[in-house]
């Protein structure tokens, strides 16, 4: 006889008793180094400590994804992306204050202090400050979270917690419902690493909306 899954607990966050008991839960499970599923302003996400490498191992193997897409990180305030990175270029800044928070995630050189195991990032960090209430408030809690779309990899983003609990539910501790998102857009990234920014993926922020901001970007 084997043992069955564990069944994540759900907490509708539309109801400000289970909003509070849910973020409890998620602050101690990413304490525990455990998944939780959440809300971001794109679609859903399974979050682990970013600091935690086990942690993160735990949520590549969840999604059936390799060490050579290395993990996003979420922040809950602009202001932390500062203690995250070598050196923040004046394009990067200039692309946070108009885009950050929303669905902009931006590539930059992480500070070499750092003790996280993301991936095989090659000394880099994928970046992103989220347009939601429920995450925003999570993450000043726990501080950076490695953060992925909820979906096995090679199916669908999923744009409801119950579609985030049906494809990652066995492997988290906690699922946090924030309703459904709007789109299943994920966030657009810009490698800010080199001497000119390069889109590397067009997603919820079109090209021409950041070239207002930053002229020479390539794609």
């Amino acid at each position: 006889m084997t043992d069955s899954p564990a069944v994540a607990d759900v907490y509708d966050c539309s109801d400000p008793d289970a909003r509070a008991a849910g973020l409890d839960a998620a602050v101690s499970a990413i304490a525990a180094g455990s998944l939780v599923l959440l809300p971001t302003d794109t679609v859903y996400g399974v979050a682990a400590d970013a600091f935690t490498p086990s942690a993160v191992t735990g949520l590549l193997a969840a999604k059936n994804r390799g060490r050579t897409m290395p993990v996003p990180v979420l922040i809950g305030e602009a202001s932390t992306l500062a203690g995250l990175v070598v050196d923040l270029p004046p394009v990067a800044t200039r692309l946070a204050e108009a885009f950050w928070p929303g669905g902009l995630t931006l590539v930059l050189e992480h500070a070499p202090s750092l003790a996280w195991d993301l991936g095989d990032a090659e000394g880099t960090v994928a970046v992103r400050l989220p347009d939601d209430d429920l995450a925003r408030e999570l993450l000043r809690r726990t501080g950076p979270l490695a953060v992925s779309s909820a979906n096995r990899s090679g199916r669908p983003a999923a744009t409801t917690a119950q579609e985030a609990a049906d494809q990652l539910g066995e492997h988290a501790a906690v699922v946090l419902n924030g309703g459904p998102r709007a789109s299943s857009a994920a966030s657009t990234i810009v490698d800010c690493t080199g001497p000119v920014p390069r889109v590397l993926r067009v997603g919820a922020i079109p090209v021409d909306a950041l070239r207002e901001v930053v002229p020479d970007l390539t794609d």
